[in-house]
């Protein structure tokens, strides 16, 4: 079996481009991630474009567009904290269930309430209430 060079090409860049995000070149780094990715993406090669997408991301880059409103934007960590929330959760408990510390709890807290444009726990509760599958809704196992 031989392996093609543009696989060889796409290695060497996402090398690369890991090397510039540790190095605190993110923005440079950006630029060979992405191209790391659309190669083993078209290669069909997914562990690689994988990591290629994990390094991508770690590099600040967003996937989804920024035009989302409302639940789409959120987080998967403050989706799973806005459910804990709408479910009646404290600050503390939050952070106890998912092993963070409470600051971590009331920063991803500001940034659902900024994303969903509310301001207090009692609107989130409500967001919550409208249906029996709700859309904040996560499961916990």
């Amino acid at each position: 079996m031989t392996v093609p060079m543009p696989f060889w090409r796409a290695r060497i860049e996402l090398s690369y481009g890991e090397h510039l995000r540790r190095a605190r070149r993110r923005r440079e780094a950006r630029r060979h991630l992405r191209t790391a990715l659309e190669t083993f993406a078209d290669l069909g090669i997914t562990p690689w474009a994988a990591r290629a997408s994990t390094e991508l991301r770690a590099s600040g880059e967003t996937a989804r567009p920024r035009n989302l409103d409302g639940i789409e934007q959120l987080t998967p960590q403050e989706l799973q904290i806005a459910d804990f929330v709408s479910r009646g959760a404290s600050n503390p408990d939050i952070a106890a269930q998912l092993f963070i510390s409470r600051r971590t709890v009331e920063y991803h807290l500001r940034k659902v309430f900024q994303k969903l444009s509310i301001s207090s726990r009692g609107e989130l509760v409500q967001l919550r209430a409208p249906s029996a599958s709700s859309d904040l809704r996560i499961n916990a196992d």
